[in-house]
C-alpha cells in the first residue's frame, strides 16, 4: 500500500450529478450563482451540467443557458456530461472546456441508463470521444456500477476491465469509476484496483463513491493507500441516479475536505467557500443536505 497523497484533486459534481435527480426546479439564475460561487473557492475542476435530452433529466434542461452565462475562472475546467454527438453539438456551443461520456460496467444498468447494450454503446461513444479530441477537450469515460448493480448484484473486476480497456482505446484522457449505488466496501475497493492497477497508471484513474451506506469517506481513504488522488464529489451530498432505485448523493465535498485537510493533505480549496456554497444550495432546494460538515457549519453559525 502506498503513503497518503500529498495532494487530492477534486471534481466537484454537484452542479450535474447532484442537481440531476432534484425533484424542485433550481432555477437558470441560481444554478449560475451557485457555479459562480464553486468558481471561486479553488477548484480545478467543475463538471456543471449534463447535455442529454431534457426530457430523460428535466432538472438539468437549461444546460447551454448554464453554460453561456456563467462566469469563467480560467483556473477551472468546465466540463459536462455528454451522450452523443447532438449533445456533443450543444456542450461545444455552450463553451465546455472538458467532456465527459459514461457508461455502466453492467448489462442491465446499461440498457436502463441509455437504452443500448455495452456493445452498442461503444461505437456511439468513440465517436463522440474522437470528434471532442479533435477540438481538444479533456475527455473523461464514466464507468457506472463498478462494484454493484442494483439490476445484476455483484459486478466483477473482468468486467470493469473490459469496459476501461475499449474507452481508454477510444481516447478518453481518464476513467471515472463510479459506486452509483453507494453500496461498496473497502475490501471491494482493494480488489478492483488490484486489477486496474495492473494495466493502467493510478494516474488515469478517479473514483466516484455514493453515500448511501455511509462507507464513501472509508473507500476514499483506501483508494489513497493505492495511490490514488482524484475523486468526484458533490457539495453537500447532493445527488443520486434516476436509473438506480434508493442510490442516495455523492460523497460530500465537505466532508471530504474535512477530512483531506485533517490529514494535512493538500486541495487548493477553501472549505469555508465550499460551506457557505452548501449553505447557498440547501436553502434553494429547501431541504437539509446530509454532509456531516455542512451541518456542523450551519449549526455554528
Amino acid at each position: 500500500m502506498a503513503r497518503l497523497p500529498e495532494y487530492v484533486q477534486i471534481k466537484e459534481v454537484g452542479a450535474r450529478d447532484g442537481l440531476q435527480n432534484e425533484k424542485k426546479w433550481i432555477s437558470s439564475a441560481d444554478k449560475v450563482a451557485w457555479i459562480n460561487m464553486l468558481s471561486e473557492s479553488g477548484l480545478s475542476e467543475i463538471e456543471y451540467t449534463s447535455f442529454v435530452n431534457p426530457k430523460m433529466i428535466p432538472a438539468l434542461s437549461d444546460a447551454r443557458e448554464v453554460g453561456k452565462k456563467i462566469r469563467r475562472n480560467p483556473k477551472v475546467l468546465y466540463s459536462a456530461l455528454v451522450p452523443n454527438m447532438k449533445g456533443l453539438e450543444y456542450a461545444l456551443e455552450a463553451g465546455i472546456d472538458g467532456a465527459s461520456v459514461f457508461m455502466s460496467a453492467s448489462e442491465m444498468h446499461n440498457q436502463k441508463n441509455i437504452n443500448k447494450t455495452i456493445n452498442e454503446t461503444f461505437p456511439v461513444l468513440d465517436e463522440v470521444v474522437k470528434e471532442a479530441k479533435n477540438t481538444r477537450k479533456r475527455v473523461t469515460g464514466y464507468i457506472s456500477t463498478v462494484f454493484d448493480c442494483p439490476y445484476e448484484g455483484r459486478i466483477s473486476p473482468e468486467q470493469v476491465l473490459r469496459v476501461c480497456e475499449k474507452l481508454l482505446e477510444s481516447g478518453v484522457d481518464d476513467l471515472s469509476l463510479g459506486d452509483t449505488i453507494g453500496t461498496a466496501v473497502p475490501t471491494q475497493v482493494e480488489q478492483l484496483l488490484e486489477v486496474l492497477m495492473k494495466h493502467y497508471p493510478k494516474e488515469k484513474l478517479i473514483l466516484h463513491f455514493h453515500d448511501t451506506r455511509g462507507m464513501a469517506i472509508a473507500n476514499i481513504m483506501t483508494s489513497m493507500h493505492y495511490g490514488i488522488n482524484r475523486f468526484d464529489s458533490t457539495v453537500g451530498g447532493l445527488g443520486g441516479c434516476p436509473y438506480a432505485p434508493g442510490a442516495a448523493g455523492n460523497v460530500a465535498t465537505n466532508d471530504v475536505l474535512y477530512l483531506l485537510h485533517g490529514l494535512g493533505i493538500e486541495t487548493g480549496i477553501e472549505e469555508k467557500k465550499i460551506q457557505d456554497a452548501g449553505i447557498y444550495i440547501q436553502n434553494k432546494l429547501g431541504k437539509i443536505l446530509p454532509s456531516r460538515s455542512l451541518a456542523y457549519f450551519a449549526n455554528a453559525q
